[in-house]
């Protein structure tokens, strides 16, 4: 490790390079399979709705998921579900664990935490293998953080609905989001305590669920690869999620929270961590969760790591308001490059602004609440909209420029309700 390590933009310039000379290694998956999934990334297709969903063991659950999954909190979408913006209002700071979106690959594994064992291994260290208990990993010094974890693709919908564009992947709307406060400890003492060596550049969490299978081609689990400045930066293993044990959907026993990193990071279930002293490729970090299309190299864009900027609603699409009477708008806005600065809201479509009020103290990777108080005055259809900027002076565009794969919508939200 260098005294001084270099910066993520820095990181990301290294691997395309190192990826498009063929110098990195790919970790658990043929070269030529990466390709050809590089291949197919850059052609847009359909959305996955919300209909291609398995089949549901019973009204409100889903296959694959333990936790109930009834329809007023929660939109299915193929193996994940999406949280109702809605059903957040008047929860607090925190998502309650009961209304955490879901995101599978596959399935929610079932693990008993006294048969789990966390494995370090590779190059990067400076001896052999070294295994964590889950007694022994709660023994070391905890540390708790509030932090967001969000899908890469949350808001992908909305580049077709709003900007005419195809792109492929589930269809989310704004839900592909959830605030917790997590308990754990620092990924910086686990991988010190395992002996990391200064030769040490990449760090690969796995997870325990299944092997991915896509278009016949066996992915391997999801492991994604991270720069060893981050892993020793700000990273937890967390075992704790707003005072009670992980549930098994949100990774138990033991997950990575990667705070203001795309949800991919963020790996659940966490079985084993490579570090390695030559720079790893995977399918997350290879032909997926780049961007690709248009403005972009044909082998991608840098691989994602910090989310965008974007603000929700707490109201159904399409809700009714009586016109001539008061009503609280409220919504959250969050960022993953600054804490938000400031928020405005606008119930005519885009023609006027005005600010909102912000709820909570904004903080580097978390969200804040916000209202603003409305009286419609004319019954009909009405847009409301709102947009965030951050410490950093960044505010949500009119657009989002396109990718294939829908990554990091962070445009403005037109929201369509009706007053009568």
């Amino acid at each position: 490790m260098s005294s001084v390590p270099p910066s993520e933009a820095a990181y990301d310039r290294m691997r395309m390079r190192q990826w498009s000379r063929g110098r990195a290694r790919s970790a658990g998956i043929d070269r030529r399979d990466l390709l050809r999934l590089v291949a197919a990334a850059s052609v847009a297709a359909p959305l996955v709705p919300g209909a291609a969903a398995p089949a549901r063991a019973a009204a409100g659950t889903l296959a694959g998921v333990v936790k109930p999954l009834p329809p007023e909190l929660f939109t299915v979408r193929g193996t994940n579900a999406e949280t109702r913006f809605e059903a957040l209002r008047g929860t607090g700071l925190l998502t309650p664990a009961d209304r955490f979106f879901v995101r599978n690959h596959t399935a929610t594994p079932r693990i008993d935490a006294a048969d789990w064992t966390l494995t370090v291994w590779g190059s990067g260290l400076a001896g052999g293998p070294v295994d964590f208990t889950y007694d022994a990993l709660r023994a070391l010094p905890s540390v708790t953080r509030t932090a967001f974890v969000e899908c890469a693709g949350n808001g992908r919908s909305y580049f077709a609905s709003q900007q005419g564009g195809q792109v492929s992947g589930t269809a989310w709307t704004l839900g592909a989001i959830g605030a917790a406060r997590w308990r754990g400890v620092r990924l910086a003492d686990v991988l010190r305590a395992a002996g990391i060596a200064r030769e040490a550049v990449d760090v690969l969490p796995r997870g325990l669920d299944s092997e991915v299978v896509s278009d016949g081609t066996n992915l391997g689990r999801v492991r994604r690869p991270l720069p060893v400045a981050k892993a020793l930066d700000d990273v937890l293993l967390a075992y704790e999620m707003n005072g009670e044990p992980l549930p098994p959907d949100h990774g138990y026993p033991v997950r990575l929270i990667v705070p203001s990193w795309v949800g991919i990071a963020n790996i659940k279930w966490v079985g084993d961590i490579e570090v390695s002293a030559e720079p790893l490729l995977t399918p997350w970090n290879t032909g997926l969760y780049r961007l690709f299309g248009d403005g972009h190299p044909p082998e991608g864009s840098a691989p994602l790591s910090r989310q965008t900027l974007k603000s929700a609603f707490e109201l159904a699409p399409g809700a009714t308001f009586a016109a001539g009477r008061g009503h609280l708008l409220t919504g959250r806005s969050w960022s993953g490059g600054a804490p938000v600065r400031s928020v405005e809201v606008s119930t005519d479509g885009g023609a006027r602004w005005r600010p909102a009020r912000l709820r909570d103290t904004p903080r580097s990777g978390s969200w804040v609440r916000w209202s603003a108080d409305w009286v419609p005055r004319d019954p009909g259809p009405a847009v409301l909209l709102a947009r965030a900027t951050d410490r950093k002076g960044r505010t949500q565009p009119t657009t989002t420029a396109h990718n294939t794969q829908g990554y990091l919508f962070d445009a403005v939200v037109r929201h369509p309700v009706t007053v009568v």
